[in-house]
């Protein structure tokens, strides 16, 4: 590697290249887009996404992101769609060519069959004038002036474009199909995405440890209570109701006042009005109220009786973040 380049320059000049591409792909965004956003939304059938060599890898990824926002759709090698998997086709479905090119020869032996079999084609090429382009129902202009790579070889920006179309089309069909955080959720049941938008409060704490005091409880019944259920405070009851929280921190604040220790009881020095959750709130809801709160403990409810505390620690070790 010679020592006068300038590493950062490079990547700086790419992406402002690939920015620019992108703007006037915005800027071209016409009647075509609503014309294929219509045609999936309206489909009774899957999108299938048929693509080829790096415009194929992107497909893969376009499809992902259909399915994954309540779009139900399937990628085809080119290749294999010529040899069986075209057979995956059904009549409703909506097929996707994904080509810079729009002139492969997989894509000029598949247009006729598909044609045969009266699915409606979205051609996302960046060759308007290709054989793909003529033969298609409606046309995403994914066209570039050249690529990033000095060589205007290896696809960069053409790729990108492909990739920027196919979200434009997923989140406008989100949109028109009024995909909510709950539906989200029962595409995403597992892994951090999962955790946030599923996991609740009673699925990582029991109902049964719920340590708590009354008013006038003295210093060593407090200490013992906290220090028992190891869970940093305990909670303050009176006439069944929640009235306050006393935590480790509470404790040392007061302790470090000089006053008659066998005289303080639990109303002394409880912190009233404590935040208080109930026990199907969204983990990550809770996390969320302890940090705009910088505190470290929540207590929980259910059906307005008090069932037990949740601390920090608790979130942090579902690996939430």
């Amino acid at each position: 590697m010679k020592n006068d380049i300038d590493i950062v320059q490079i990547g700086k000049d790419l992406i402002t290249e690939e920015s620019n591409a992108l703007i006037k792909l915005r800027d071209r965004l016409d009647s075509s887009f609503n014309s294929a956003v219509n045609l999936i939304s309206k489909s009774k059938g899957r999108v299938i996404i048929i693509g080829l060599g790096k415009s194929g890898i992107i497909g893969r990824k376009i499809a992902a992101t259909f399915n994954s926002t309540g779009t139900i759709a399937s990628f085809i090698h080119a290749s294999d769609a010529l040899h069986g998997d075209a057979g995956n086709i059904n009549s409703p479905d909506i097929i996707l060519f994904i080509s810079k090119s729009g002139n492969t020869d997989e894509i000029k032996q598949l247009i006729p069959l598909i044609k045969k079999m009266n699915n409606k084609i979205i051609a996302m090429t960046g060759n308007v004038d290709s054989f793909l382009a003529t033969h298609s129902d409606c046309v995403l202009d994914v066209s570039i002036e050249k690529e990033a790579c000095p060589n205007n070889l290896a696809p960069t920006t053409s790729t990108t474009m492909q990739l920027v179309m196919g979200d434009a089309l997923s989140i406008s069909l989100l949109r028109i199909k009024n995909f909510s955080k709950e539906d989200f959720a029962r595409f995403h049941p597992g892994g951090v995405l999962g955790k946030r938008l599923n996991l609740t409060i009673k699925d990582i704490c029991g109902v049964n440890n719920a340590p708590q005091v009354s008013l006038n409880d003295k210093l060593d019944k407090i200490i013992m209570e906290i220090s028992s259920n190891r869970l940093g405070a305990t909670a303050v009851i009176s006439d069944h109701r929640i009235v306050g929280i006393i935590t480790d921190g509470d404790l040392r604040r007061m302790l470090e006042k000089k006053i008659d220790l066998d005289k303080i009881k639990a109303f002394d020095f409880m912190t009233r009005d404590p935040k208080i959750i109930h026990h199907e709130t969204l983990v990550f809801q809770a996390f969320s109220i302890m940090k705009k709160h910088n505190i470290t403990q929540l207590l929980i409810t259910k059906n307005e009786k008090y069932v037990g505390i949740i601390h920090l620690h608790d979130i942090l070790n579902q690996n939430l973040f």
